[in-house]
């Protein structure tokens, strides 16, 4: 019975995964991996660094740029959406050991309070909660992050998806519980979003991160093509 219930229930896993919005997909997939053992985990990281490999050459520029602490200390204008892509091209780029690098951008995250009441950032309008959603998300499950930092910025994930929610900045209400990481040990409100509308947002931010960068590029001769995709 047991045997004849599992494709079933994997196929409705595949699904229910493709349909959730990038900030969803990200904590799930970090609390399924703090569930692995040991042995599972280098077997999966071996599958992993298979598959980045194809994406290496044309990620190679930004995740140059992603693990220099020089360059992420120039993303620190958060009301910019071209700053807000960037800033998470740099966190799925970002290497688990650059201490440096991930206390810059710790120090940029840190500032959306100021920001958003300095400034009048609304989370509401546009991609902005969502992407605020998936750059506190990444950052609060990265393990670049030193544990109290983590923490830090998991109180803030909870922050804005009570301002999303109607709790604390007039957002859409009616929101349901997001799953968390198991590591975290914190459970926080889940925010439903339209299939469509986050599902791709890191996809998202490459190309507005990609695109930016080439307009501020001179003009290039026909036929000829950088081999790096800059951020």
């Amino acid at each position: 019975m047991v045997e004849k219930r599992c494709p079933l229930q994997r196929d409705g896993v595949y699904r229910w995964f493709s349909e959730l919005p990038s900030p969803q997909r990200v904590e799930f997939l970090c609390g399924l991996l703090d569930l692995c053992i040991p042995l599972e985990l280098r077997f999966l990281g071996s599958c992993l660094e298979d598959l980045a490999r194809k994406d290496y050459h044309s990620l190679r520029d930004s995740e140059i740029k992603a693990n220099n602490p020089a360059d992420l200390g120039s993303l620190t204008n958060l009301t910019d959406e071209v700053v807000r892509s960037k800033l998470l091209v740099s966190l799925a780029l970002l290497g688990s050991e650059q201490r440096e690098a991930a206390g810059v951008l710790y120090r940029t995250l840190t500032h959306i309070d100021s920001i958003i009441h300095n400034y009048g950032l609304q989370l509401n309008e546009g991609r902005t909660g969502d992407e605020f959603l998936l750059l506190f998300t990444m950052a609060s499950n990265h393990p670049a992050f030193s544990f109290h930092q983590k923490q830090v910025l998991r109180q803030e994930l909870t922050q804005i998806q009570s301002s999303l929610s109607g709790g604390g900045g007039g957002g859409p209400a009616g929101k349901s519980a997001l799953p968390t990481c198991p590591a975290c040990h914190k459970v926080t409100p889940r925010t439903e979003t339209p299939v469509n509308s986050v599902s791709n947002s890191l996809e998202n931010a490459l190309h507005t991160s990609a695109h930016s960068t080439e307009e501020s590029l001179p003009k290039r001769p026909v036929g000829k093509h950088s081999k790096g995709l800059v951020v």
